[in-house]
């Protein structure tokens, strides 16, 4: 393999993928995607990623109009996670916020630990207080009829 190469690493045939605001550098989604979603996004200029609970392949805004145009992808140095530089249209995330990350953790102190946070058993992981801090653009109900 030669310095412009690279190897890709699909763990159980997904890879992570970022995707970030080429222009603001917010974070705006994670998801996963398979090796056909890495193919389709390249060839299409358009951010596909693979649904792991509908076990199938998506385009990114294929229902809401909301797509991510991509300006780059990069690879990690570990080559087992992808980042999506995109242009999006409308909201990211399919409850109707702009970023997926619109909440945050209430209660973190000064050296990063949560004085708040309580685990509730391992079927439901861990809680968290939060607030909303990010800005909804669109109502979910009317999109996805």
């Amino acid at each position: 393999m030669s310095e412009s190469e690279v190897h890709l690493a699909f763990e159980d045939g997904l890879v992570p993928a970022v995707a970030q605001d080429a222009d603001s550098g917010e974070v705006l989604m994670l998801a996963y995607a398979d090796r056909e979603a890495v193919e389709r996004t390249v060839e299409t200029g358009l951010a596909h990623y693979y649904s792991r609970s509908r076990d199938e392949l998506w385009q990114k805004g294929a229902t809401s109009g909301h797509v991510q145009r991509i300006r780059e992808v990069r690879v990690d140095c570990d080559g087992d996670a992808l980042l999506y530089l995109v242009d999006q249209a409308g909201g990211a995330c399919h409850t109707g916020y702009h970023s997926c990350f619109h909440r945050a953790v209430e209660g973190v102190d000064e050296d990063g630990t949560d004085e708040d946070a309580t685990e509730s058993g391992a079927d439901e992981g861990l809680r968290l207080d939060v607030e909303h801090v990010g800005e909804e653009v669109f109502d979910p109900d009317a999109v996805y009829e």
